[in-house]
């Protein structure tokens, strides 16, 4: 940002001229075989790249922040060429003319032009078109109308909209020019699959548009208010259909309804029955993470079958049609029908087809879909109990009660736990101690602590090994499993009560054990600050509350320690001035409660 510039919004390029064209340019670069003519904001196919120049040419468009969409679906199989426009605007006429004119094989029997049904794409792109018509080319538009947020009524002359299932019209029109059909048959094709089409979008939250100032940015992010979703959003901030509370199952319940619901006469424009089949693709806006992305498809897929009766021949998720960084999706559903093109050309086999575009992310091969899977018999994983019994004896009262009382300690102490570690770390480290430690509690509800301590333990360890994950999990999994074994160390013929000089014995052992696998010490800032003084006290006292002190006072003294190994290390700031480490903190508060009740 220029040095007196009013703050912009946080982009990493807040000129939006030079985020398109730098954004076009990279597409070459992950693509050697496609060229950038800047002046039209064009991307298209090398020449040499194109074995059979004479095939339909396939050419696509709009305004940039839909990316990969479409300047990435150029390429062998898919596009022939691609005009982008600025932010959210469509390109010009003169740029279309260019195109159509000069970047596509002079030997090229006839083009095909695929654009969104939004005014600015359809009357450039038009006019594009004429003038290509009026130089004697075969030119052939497919306008993509695949949105139903918009329904009928609201729709009126202008109709749909185009959303993210021009990406399996481009695939298909593509896959078809590729094997040599048509500029007619292409065009058929494509219309085709529009009238076979619906999409719904739903977001969180307005788009940010790179260069905007940081109010404009807030209004745009307001606008929605706090914990709505709106369904029916367009692609370039344009109000939806209705926001509404709820969650991800509501959401999705709506939108399906929308997409599918027969009764529904003012968005019912495709008649999808139980059992057709259909392709599913579920589009990220560009702000929605994989991993919420991958629930929402499984949540989709789940009411589908459920609900409707169908069970997707192809499911498709990804990037294809995006809206800069809005955290938000797009469901689409295709129903297949015949094209009548023969063997080798029906919508599956066209969809399903090679391409090499950056943009076409589907990478499962048709013989992987198609296959028959069997069921896999279910493990079931049994407990594991421990098969020799061993003389070492505990009260299984006292050692409840104990537990409870540290485990009840560490999980009152959550919220704490996890502030410091927000602060220090990734904020993750309460939430981690309080599962394992309700895992702990449910084993010592189900009654299941016996007098044989090395079952009790072994227990626990297995309880921490399914509940807690993370560097910490591994580290208590790592250490109670030592424990364990260096308890069995301790055996004897006859029945036997582990004194504190013993017990102090075997987590010595268990600390010996924990150094193989990690090189933290004290003064490392670690959950090492707090154990090693326990274990050590433990064994020069065999006081248990002695210990459980010099365990609080070593995770006090981690405030201001500067962190050698975990998270810690790569988090600056001052944070470790202010709070303790999180790990010894949550620790010392569980050694605290055990010790109150011995």
């Amino acid at each position: 940002m220029a040095a007196g510039a009013p703050p912009t919004a946080k982009h990493y390029l807040d000129d939006p001229t030079n985020a398109v064209l730098s954004g076009l340019r990279g597409v070459t670069l992950t693509n050697p075989s496609l060229l950038f003519d800047e002046a039209n904001k064009i991307i298209y196919r090398h020449p040499s790249s194109i074995a059979s120049p004479e095939n339909v040419s396939v050419v696509c468009g709009g305004g940039s922040g839909h990316e990969p969409g479409f300047s990435a679906f150029v390429g062998q199989g898919a596009l022939t060429a691609c005009v982008a426009g600025t932010v959210f605007a469509s390109p010009s006429a003169q740029q279309v003319r260019a195109c159509l004119s000069q970047r596509l094989p002079a030997e090229t029997q006839g083009i095909v032009v695929i654009v969104t049904n939004y005014t600015g794409d359809v009357l450039n792109f038009g006019m594009g078109i004429e003038k290509a018509r009026a130089m004697g080319k075969k030119v052939e538009m497919v306008v993509v109308a695949d949105d139903v947020g918009v329904g009928r009524a609201k729709g009126g002359k202008v109709g749909r909209r185009g959303l993210s299932g021009t990406a399996l019209v481009v695939k298909i029109c593509g896959a078809l020019a590729e094997a040599g059909a048509s500029v007619e048959d292409c065009a058929k094709v494509g219309r085709l699959v529009v009238d076979n089409l619906v999409s719904v979008g739903a977001s969180l939250s307005r788009v940010h548009v790179p260069g905007r100032s940081v109010q404009e940015a807030k209004e745009e992010e307001e606008r929605l208010g706090p914990g709505l979703v709106e369904i029916g959003m367009g692609i370039h901030n344009e109000p939806g259909c209705e926001k509404v509370k709820t969650d991800l199952p509501g959401l999705v319940k709506i939108m399906l309804a929308q997409l599918l619901d027969q009764n529904d006469k003012d968005r019912a424009y495709v008649k999808v029955e139980r059992g057709d089949h259909t392709v599913l693709l579920v589009n990220n806006f560009g702000g929605t993470s994989n991993l919420e992305l991958s629930a929402v498809v499984t949540e989709i897929v789940n009411q589908l079958g459920n609900s409707y009766g169908l069970k997707p021949r192809r499911v498709i998720s990804g990037t294809f049609f995006g809206s800069l960084n809005g955290p938000g999706f797009i469901i689409s559903v295709l129903k297949l029908t015949e094209t009548g093109l023969g063997s080798s050309k029906s919508i599956l086999e066209l969809l399903d087809a090679p391409a090499e575009a950056t943009g076409w992310s589907a990478s499962i091969k048709p013989e992987t879909w198609d296959k028959e899977y069997g069921e896999v018999e279910a493990l079931v994983e049994e407990d594991e109990e421990d098969t020799r019994a061993t003389s070492l004896q505990v009260d299984p009262d006292l050692l409840r009660s104990a537990l409870k009382s540290g485990l009840e300690r560490l999980i009152a102490s959550e919220a704490e736990v996890t502030r410091y570690d927000t602060i220090v770390g990734d904020g993750d480290c309460g939430i981690g101690l309080k599962r394992g430690a309700e895992g702990i509690l449910k084993m010592l509800e189900s009654d299941r602590v016996t007098q044989d301590l090395l079952t009790s333990l072994s227990k626990i360890a297995s309880v921490v090994e399914a509940t807690m994950d993370g560097t910490s999990g591994a580290l208590y999994a790592i250490f109670l499993n030592s424990l364990a074994s260096n308890v069995r160390k301790l055996d004897s013929s006859n029945p036997t009560e582990l004194t504190p000089k013993m017990w102090a014995q075997a987590l010595d052992g268990s600390l010996k054990a924990l150094g193989k696998y990690t090189p933290a010490q004290p003064g490392d800032r670690t959950l090492m600050d707090a154990l090693v003084p326990f274990v050590d006290t433990l064994g020069s006292t065999g006081n248990t509350r002695k210990a459980a002190e010099a365990a609080k006072k070593g995770a006090e003294a981690t405030k201001g320690m500067k962190a050698s190994l975990g998270r810690s290390v790569y988090v600056g700031g001052k944070g470790h001035t202010e709070v303790p480490d999180p790990g010894a903190y949550g620790l010392s508060q569980f050694l605290s409660g055990l010790a109150e009740a011995l």
